[in-house]
């Protein structure tokens, strides 16, 4: 079963509440999930685990605040993470048109640049078109998680 580092991204607590409802369903089934509501580098740079940013999007695409701390850390000292499994969950308003999703964007490029490997595809949910994001995350973390190298 997997370990894996959530790093929560969240303005008015959707993309927080998508994490704990990931956690509260999948621990039962033996995976470990630590959810960082105030994620810092150590966060990544003291374990192998791979990493979900599970991040609303905030302003015109941006960084909600709470996770911005860590995205400009990350981005001016690129900590490598050569092929460190990660994946990305954004929460964002389609209405927003071409900024829709931008935090998820922004954060992805950042984890590339350390050398991490994307594992899977983003899920990008609208606020448009649902108001339960966790249960519309699911379904797509247990592919994420099949997708995951087998680690010893």
């Amino acid at each position: 079963m997997a370990s894996i580092q959530i790093l929560v991204g969240s303005v008015y607590g959707g993309a927080l509440m998508a994490a704990r409802e990931l956690k509260k369903t999948l621990e039962p089934e033996g995976h470990a999930l630590i959810i960082s509501e105030q994620p810092e580098l150590s966060d990544i740079t003291t374990n192998q685990d791979p990493v979900l940013i599970c991040t609303s999007t905030t302003g015109q695409g941006e960084v909600p605040p709470n996770l911005l701390p860590f995205y400009l850390n990350l981005r001016e000292t690129l900590p490598q993470q050569p092929g460190r499994p990660f994946g990305v969950i954004v929460l964002g308003d389609s209405s927003y048109g071409d900024t829709f999703c931008g935090a998820g964007d922004l954060l992805e490029e950042a984890f590339l640049e350390t050398g991490a490997s994307k594992t899977g595809s983003t899920l990008k949910i609208d606020a448009m078109e649902t108001t339960e994001p966790g249960q519309e995350a699911l379904p797509w973390i247990r592919e994420w998680l099949s997708l995951l190298p087998i680690r010893p």
